[in-house]
């Protein structure tokens, strides 16, 4: 695996700024814009093995790559007060609290 393949590449539309945006979560922040999403990411690409080759003649380690495996599972401190009106909306959708928990999060991430 070469090196800059072990890092999250993000191409995103931006609607403040009319343009795609390209960043490395953790490591490059927004670094790159355009209208045409392709040619970002490719921008994005070359960024960052340009980082990574400075990186390297400088002999500074580089920064944890982002590709993570994920279990599923995240724990959420909610407070009581949440906790209990979240089950609730559940118990009226006829839904466990994870499911519907999932549901609404999908619809969020989702647009």
């Amino acid at each position: 695996m070469r090196e800059k393949d072990k890092y999250l590449k993000i191409v995103e539309w931006s609607a403040e700024d009319n343009y795609y945006v390209g960043s490395i979560p953790g490591w490059i922040g927004k670094c790159c814009h355009g209208d045409d999403e392709l040619k970002v990411y490719q921008e994005l690409s070359k960024i960052l093995n340009e980082w990574i080759e400075i990186y390297k003649k400088d002999k500074r380690p580089l920064p944890h790559p982002t590709s993570k495996k994920y279990s599923g599972k995240f724990v959420l401190r909610t407070g009581p007060e949440l906790h209990q009106a979240l089950a609730l909306k559940a118990l009226n959708e006829g839904e466990s609290l994870n499911k519907y928990l999932v549901k609404r999060l999908k619809s969020v991430v989702s647009g």
